[in-house]
Parts: C-alpha cells; sequence; structure tokens
C-alpha cells in the first residue's frame, strides 16, 4: 500500500499504471471506514489490476457546518483498514489540494439534485458531482464504486458521467448492513445506545412499505410510513418517498412495466440516516 498527498505525485502515478495498460478500480470515501467501504474497495481490487481509495471530508457537500464539523475523522484506523485488504493507494488530498480555486464550479443535474436530500440539503450535490469530477479527472479509472445505500447520490454520479461523457464505468453495489438490517454508515458511529436500538426500525419500515404497495395507495403508505417513523421517540421522518429508480421522479402509483425505490432520511435523535429499499 502507497499514501498519496499530493495530485502532482498521484497523476505521475497513475500515468505509469496506464502506460502498463493496468485497468484502474477507484473507491472515493469520507473515511470512518466500515464494511461497507471495505465491500466496495474488496470489488474494485478483484476486478481490477489496481485498486486505488480516496480518503476525503469534501467541504463543499455540507450544507450544515456544524454538520462537517462533527463528521468523524478516523485517518489512521482508515488507512490500516485498507491496507489490511490490499488496496495499492490511498490518496489523503488537503482541502487546498483539491480546492485551490476560491470559486466552485456549478454543475446542471437537470433537476435530479432537487428533490428528496436535495431538497431538504441545497447545494449538497453540486458539491459531490464537483469532488466525484475531480477525482475521476485525475485518476482516470476505468470503474468506479458507489454503494446503493445512497440511492440519489448514485443516479446523479450515472447522470453526470453521461452528461460529462466520462470514460468511467460506474458499479453499484449492494448496501451491507449490521445483523439487525441498519445500513452501514459513518454517521452510525455518532448514534447514542438508545438511538442505536431505534434505528432499524427504519428498514424494517422500508420493508414493510414494500409490501403495502401490493395493496395501497402512496399516499396512503407515506401516511402509513410517517406515522411509524414518529410513533418511536427518538427517530423524526424527514421525508419518504417511492420515485422512478431512473428519473427520481415521484411516483403517484405503480406501473409494473417501470422499476421504483422507496427512500427516506429520518433523524435518530440530532443524528440523520438515510436508506432505501427497490420496489419493482
Amino acid at each position: 500500500m502507497r499514501l498519496i498527498y499530493n495530485k502532482f505525485e498521484l497523476e505521475q502515478i497513475i500515468s505509469r499504471i496506464k502506460e502498463e495498460n493496468k485497468s484502474i478500480g477507484f473507491v472515493p470515501t469520507m473515511g470512518a471506514i466500515h464494511k461497507g467501504h471495505l465491500a466496495l474497495a474488496s470489488r474494485a481490487k478483484t476486478e481490477n489490476d489496481v485498486c486505488i481509495c480516496s480518503i476525503f471530508v469534501n467541504p463543499t457537500q455540507f450544507n450544515n457546518s456544524e454538520d462537517l464539523k462533527k463528521y468523524p475523522r478516523t485517518l489512521k484506523s482508515d488507512i490500516e483498514l485498507f491496507t489490511q485488504i490490499g488496496v495499492d493507494f490511498i490518496f489523503v488530498p488537503s482541502e487546498s489540494e483539491m480546492y485551490p480555486e476560491s470559486k466552485i464550479e456549478q454543475i446542471n443535474l437537470d433537476g435530479l439534485d432537487k428533490v428528496m436530500e436535495g431538497k431538504f440539503r441545497p447545494g449538497h450535490f453540486n458539491g459531490v458531482s464537483v469532488i466525484v469530477k475531480k477525482f475521476f479527472l485525475l485518476i482516470k479509472p476505468d470503474k468506479a464504486y458507489f454503494g446503493e445505500k445512497d440511492f440519489q447520490q448514485l443516479t446523479i454520479i450515472k447522470y453526470l458521467v453521461k452528461k460529462l461523457n466520462i470514460p468511467v464505468e460506474i458499479i453499484p453495489c449492494a448496501t451491507i448492513r449490521e445483523a439487525d438490517g441498519l445500513a452501514m454508515s459513518s454517521r452510525n458511529q455518532r448514534l447514542n445506545a438508545e438511538e442505536r436500538i431505534q434505528a432499524p426500525i427504519i428498514y424494517k419500515t422500508l420493508k414493510e412499505a414494500k409490501e403495502l404497495t401490493k395493496n395501497e395507495s402512496i399516499d396512503n403508505i407515506k401516511n402509513i410510513v410517517k406515522e411509524k417513523i414518529n410513533s418511536h421517540s427518538l427517530l423524526k421522518l424527514e421525508y419518504f418517498e417511492i420515485v422512478e429508480s431512473d428519473t427520481l421522479v415521484p411516483a403517484l402509483k405503480i406501473n409494473e412495466e417501470k422499476h421504483y425505490t422507496a427512500c427516506i432520511a429520518v433523524f435518530a435523535g440530532k443524528i440523520r440516516l438515510i436508506d432505501n429499499i427497490k420496489i419493482l
């Protein structure tokens, strides 16, 4: 494993890899590494000649300065975990390395960034898109790996690559869950004991919502989900939507010829958790 801290060194390494006609698998992370990240990196290592992971807490995707301040930073253990599974290179840039310019680029995502997460976190997906674009242009990966837990982000990254004609294959990877169903997330580290007990109700409710689509209207399902989540003392629903999987357009009813995903955001105390489930 080799640590890289600046773009110049990274570009030299990428140039050598390309000269040797080796394929690159890339996993971008913000650290606080858990089994979900390790599954992405393990798959990238298996499917490519070289595996590169980045660890960078990207400030431009936080619309809440307190959230950025409290985001877990565990660089030493992150490096150890990636090293244990045989990651070849870890890129750990500084903020000034990735954002030497003072003005942040604005990327038109044609409305995909305005619903669900985008509605409650304005500017979030522009920040995600800007940093992912920077990483893709620097690293020139053949394949890049993203977890399905961040379903809207995954959809937007696929769209970004197509819109900007970036030659990288986006590989969606299944959500890795705890034994009780809670989707693995770096934010789980911030849950206290009582919040951690109630948090698995989020996925349980999503599974119940999926079953309800067989007989209930979407409006009724939304009301049932809200009542179910908010009936628990430490949980508060921010949103629940059933959307067309490709376009993120909210569904009015289920058409069996299309694909849908149910997406949810819930506060467990002050910790915001997201999850989703495929409907069709």
